[in-house]
């Protein structure tokens, strides 16, 4: 029972209460199933009072020409608008007409009540009240049509717990920019990268990896994995792409192992997905990775400059996966050879092996 409750992140006599209240005895025993705890907290659920919304038809008329009201102009004409294209399934026409409505969310018509009527405690309903008033019959007077007049359009409520899903789960803090060490700002010593994906069509992409000081660019051939194009896609199904987490790190990782260990420090990268496998990656390679803060792409501005470079040689809108590891390394091979003002004119190839020359002086003194 522990066990559960750790997993769930409730106390175990929560969980305690639970298996005791809806503990179902047709079989003779005591014996928890999940349908008859269901049928019970509903049965529980059940208002023995009607709702505000049935008891009050001026607040039922508000909400609803809140909900589904006629759209006008400035001077009170009605606009009719386009026809409602026929719902898909249990959702609003993906990329098709809807009904032009007032559209108010019910947060909006809750806390607009207490200014429309500051005086009238009677013209007050939460926004939670007129959600289950739409999606739960019985519990309102509200038509279940008017939540085509939402938003969302959704004919089913979202679950909480996956409306408040992180897009990030695999950033945590000891992984974000703020946790990378100071030295990495300055670029003073290279081995420090940034890393990004440039997006082709038909999901088709290309890695690319920029030394922050020298300016040094790697690309990482992403070819498409055995199956893709043969199946349709299926949600959740395994990433064929070419740029899933365990095929985008195994990438990495060999292009880790191209160049000195000197060089290879840290990784920032943008907030994708693909290097979801990153506690992975740095275990195998011992590269630090860090992830730039949401919609921030001067916290990678090196690599945001070198990805508009590539567009050159890789246009929006052109399929990445017909050039091969040889021609990309081509493209990257000209770029490491093009002179850069930053640089004082002298090329990333040139300032990445001055810097590999010192090292080496270094040691041999050190030898001595």
């Amino acid at each position: 029972m522990r066990e559960i409750a750790r997993r769930l992140g409730r106390s175990p006599s929560t969980v305690s209460r639970e298996l005791t209240r809806n503990a179902a005895t047709r079989s003779g025993r005591l014996e928890y199933r999940a349908s008859v705890a269901q049928w019970k907290a509903e049965l529980i659920a059940k208002r023995p009072k009607p709702s505000k919304l049935v008891t009050n038809p001026r607040l039922r008329h508000y909400v609803q020409e809140r909900l589904e009201g006629k759209v006008h102009e400035a001077n009170g004409r009605e606009i009719a608008g386009p026809l409602q294209a026929p719902f898909k399934g249990r959702n609003k026409p993906h990329r098709g007409d809807r009904k032009w409505v007032n559209g108010w969310s019910p947060e909006q018509i809750a806390n607009r009540l207490q200014i429309d009527f500051p005086d009238d405690e009677s013209m007050r309903i939460s926004h939670e009240a007129i959600y289950q008033a739409l999606y739960i019959q019985g519990r309102g007077a509200l038509k279940r049509e008017l939540v085509s007049c939402l938003r969302t359009g959704r004919a089913l409520r979202v679950p909480r717990a996956r409306a408040q899903a992180k897009s990030w789960a695999h950033v945590s803090e000891d992984v974000m920019i703020s946790s990378r060490p100071a030295e990495v700002e300055d670029r003073v010593l290279p081995g420090h990268w940034e890393g990004d994906l440039i997006i082709g069509l038909n999901r088709s992409a290309i890695g690319t990896l920029v030394e922050r000081s020298s300016r040094f660019t790697m690309l990482v051939h992403l070819p498409r994995e055995e199956g893709y194009g043969l199946t349709p896609r299926t949600k959740n199904g395994p990433a064929l792409a070419g740029y899933g987490a365990v095929t985008m790190t195994n990438a990495l990782k060999k292009a880790v192992t191209g160049l000195p260990v000197q060089l290879w420090q840290s990784l920032t990268w943008d907030r994708g997905k693909e290097l979801s496998d990153h506690v992975r990656f740095t275990i195998e390679s011992g590269v630090k990775v860090f992830f730039a803060d949401p919609h921030s792409p001067w916290q990678r501005g090196t690599n945001e400059n070198t990805n508009g470079l590539l567009r050159q040689y890789f246009p929006k809108g052109t399929d990445l996966s017909r050039w091969s590891d040889q021609e990309i390394q081509a493209v990257a091979h000209t770029l490491n050879t093009r002179p850069r003002k930053t640089l004082g004119w002298k090329t990333p190839a040139e300032a990445l092996n001055d810097y590999l020359k010192s090292i080496q002086q270094r040691s041999v003194a050190t030898a001595g």
